[in-house]
């Protein structure tokens, strides 16, 4: 009898408890309220599969929390806004879950010319009023709103003022979640770069959904993978030298990571979205050194760092190009052994923009951003070989001259427009150029060739919103981003061939890449650039001479001529040293303050006297030809239009040129031939650009 009492006490036990730890159970399940507009609700997107953002965090997060969707389409945040979320069935659902942790995104609505212009005044405070409302249903909810996901340019209303008061309204989540102490997720950053996913420009795709899900998990467990450095951090790796050295990646929210440099240890904790950066002071030492990064879980040992200057190497298919490739190439790739102070990092692209189309693995990763790949490499016959010919010599003369290690790293595309250099805020923000980011494959802004090889490319691509290369701001997005935050010593480039076509547009262009870099850098970088070279096609005069006139709108800039080394029908002239020494030139005279010549004369102005010409220079003391022949390039235009050739001759450092009595001289053109054989020089062997100079009618006898 007692046995049976005894077993029936420990049944009842059991089950007791058994109904203790379901309660507990019960109570420890989290309820997480997804509020929001129709990117919340899933629009676009299918219930029934599970697509949402909130159904595929449910899956993330899993049993422990239970997450709920109150997501209303067109719902705005303002309350006096065309349909107000506070008035919605979801609200009060929302309100009344009384969840444990509420993510609110909205504001994408409050954009329409019906909401924010009329109540903008007002959405600060209705914000607080929802926050507000949440916390008394439940004082102990943790509340993160979201920075917007993004609306692309090609939604309707983009230009009229969409796009305006789309970054006002992002301006004012830090200060609502400041003033309310509440967390913010940004839901922006991960898609902005993205807008495959978006095939109206507003609603991400189920993939895009995933991308929100994903972020939304990690600010909401702190688990953003583990500790891991940002792409640029490797063995062999360069740093820059006289600026503070910043160290950086992620980790789990709140783990502590510690970095080991040159006997110096600095810790610091990993912040609310995974991020951390220890700073090491200023350094001018060479190295070898080691440095280690380690959290509780994992160590990170990077070995043969040096301490120099880093050099950004970017453009197209003649950045690209290779140096065995390069006259004299392959003997140099043999003896580049000897450089072992120079590193390379190479971004080497998944696929070349040949004359194919792309496999669906290609497609995907372009999508994804994955077009670039690479790590520092030390100099050497291996890496040195598929190396940029311009950016290896460039790099061999500074480390000679200024006997510092030196690091170089290669971003360039064959084939790519200067569109795709920019970044997207810039060309958002360009009222000139904007719309090129709008169907970009069948825009005239972009030259019919770069066109046909992209559709090319992309013959097999099923997303009509498919990415590329030549895609405006995809290589910036995809290859240089990941950089800025590196330090370096300056720019070389070499772009220009595929936005030939319209000379103003790239004189509109350029000055913005360089502009939009430096911000991005937050430094005031020197930005040296070659010029085309000479090839057969007729806008190279004019695009040469305006490329000429970039130096003097660009502060902090410089250009390497190449015309006398080009090919009438190549456009990638094998003789990449000589232009690499002239770029190395500029650096070293403009960036390192060397005593060297680094320009060739440049005109200056032309003055008529009696029937000739005379042209001055600066950058010459004494002017001479490149042959020791007759001086040819020169022609003078009349007030007809009609071209003469003349004949010009060197005085010291100017240059006379005679032409019949009678004809009315507007303007002095030199090397104004697609192909030239122009030949004037300055003493330092340095040759003259292409230009073109009016005549001051004032000066006129």
């Amino acid at each position: 009898m007692n046995t049976i009492k005894r077993n029936l006490f420990l049944v009842v036990f059991f089950i007791s408890i058994a109904f203790h730890f379901e309660s507990v159970a019960q109570k420890s399940t989290l309820k997480v309220a997804c509020i929001g507009d129709s990117v919340t609700a899933g629009y676009l997107l299918s219930d029934a599969a599970n697509e949402s953002y909130p159904s595929q965090l449910q899956i993330l997060m899993g049993g422990q929390y239970e997450i709920k969707n109150f997501g209303h389409s067109g719902a705005t945040l303002l309350k006096k806004g065309s349909t107000p979320y506070f008035k919605t069935k979801e609200c009060d659902d929302a309100i009344a879950y009384r969840p444990d942790i509420a993510i609110i995104h909205l504001g994408l609505n409050d954009t329409d010319p019906r909401n924010w212009p009329n109540y903008n005044a007002e959405f600060d405070a209705d914000y607080a009023w929802l926050i507000d409302t949440l916390k008394k249903q439940n004082p102990a909810v943790k509340i993160y709103i979201c920075r917007l996901t993004p609306i692309f340019n090609e939604h309707p209303r983009f230009k009229s003022g969409t796009r305006d008061w789309f970054w006002q309204i992002q301006s004012h989540i830090p200060n609502i979640a400041k003033a309310n102490q509440v967390g913010v997720i940004d839901l922006h950053e991960k898609l902005y770069h993205r807008p495959d996913l978006f095939p109206d420009a507003l609603h991400p795709t189920k993939e895009g959904a995933t991308i929100l899900a994903k972020t939304v998990y990690g600010n909401i467990t702190q688990d953003f993978g583990g500790l891991k450095l940002a792409t640029v951090f490797t063995d062999n790796m360069v740093l820059q030298r006289n600026k503070p050295v910043p160290v950086y990646g992620t980790a789990n929210g709140g783990d502590q990571i510690e970095v080991t440099f040159k006997q110096q240890k600095k810790n610091v904790i990993a912040d609310e979205y995974g991020k951390w950066k220890i700073t090491f002071p200023a350094m001018t030492q060479v190295g070898p050194y080691e440095m280690t990064i380690q959290s509780k879980d994992t160590k990170i040992v990077l070995k043969n760092i040096l301490v120099g200057d880093v050099w950004f190497c970017s453009g197209q298919s003649n950045m690209a190009f290779q140096l065995q490739s390069s006259e004299n190439g392959s003997a140099e790739v043999k003896k580049a052994i000897a450089n072992t102070t120079i590193r390379l990092f190479n971004a080497k692209a998944i696929r070349d923009t040949d004359e194919s189309a792309w496999d669906s693995i290609t497609l995907v990763k372009t999508n994804q951003l994955q077009f670039f790949s690479g790590s520092w490499s030390v100099c050497d016959s291996i890496s040195a070989k598929d190396f940029s010919a311009i950016a290896y010599y460039f790099g061999k003369n500074i480390a000679h001259e200024e006997n510092v290690p030196v690091g170089l790293i290669q971003v360039a595309v064959g084939g790519s427009p200067i569109e795709s250099w920019i970044d997207r805020y810039t060309l958002e923000h360009d009222d000139k150029v904007v719309d090129v980011l709008t169907n970009w494959r069948k825009s005239d802004f972009i030259m019919p060739w770069v066109r046909e090889r992209a559709n090319l490319n992309l013959k097999n691509a099923t997303n009509p919103k498919q990415r590329h290369p030549y895609d405006p701001s995809y290589n910036f997005e995809a290859g240089v981003e990941a950089f800025t935050k590196f330090p370096i010593k300056g720019v070389i480039w070499y772009q220009g061939e595929s936005n030939a076509h319209n000379v103003d547009l790239y004189e509109h262009l350029m000055p913005k890449l360089v502009e939009s870099w430096r911000k991005a850098w937050a430094s005031n970088l020197p930005f040296y650039y070659v010029q085309l070279s000479s090839i057969d096609r007729p806008t190279w005069p004019a695009f040469r001479d305006m490329q000429n006139r970039l130096q003097n709108k660009i502060p902090n800039s410089g250009m390497a001529v190449s015309m006398d080394y080009g090919d009438t029908l190549n456009v990638h002239p094998i003789k990449k040293k000589e232009v690499a020494d002239r770029l190395a030139l500029l650096a070293l005279h403009y960036t390192y303050g060397k005593a060297v010549m680094a320009n060739g004369p440049s005109a200056l102005k032309a003055i008529q006297k009696g029937d000739n010409i005379i042209v001055s220079f600066a950058f010459a003391k004494q002017l001479a030809t490149s042959d020791k022949k007759e001086l040819i390039g020169f022609e003078l235009v009349t007030d007809k239009g009609i071209h003469l050739q003349n004949k010009a001759t060197i005085i010291k450092n100017q240059v006379l040129i005679t032409f019949p009595k009678g004809e009315k001289i507007r303007t002095v053109l030199y090397a104004w031939k697609p192909f030239t054989t122009a030949n004037l020089l300055n003493e330092a062997g340095l040759p003259c650009s292409t230009f073109k100079l009016e005549l001051n009618p004032a000066t006129e006898n």
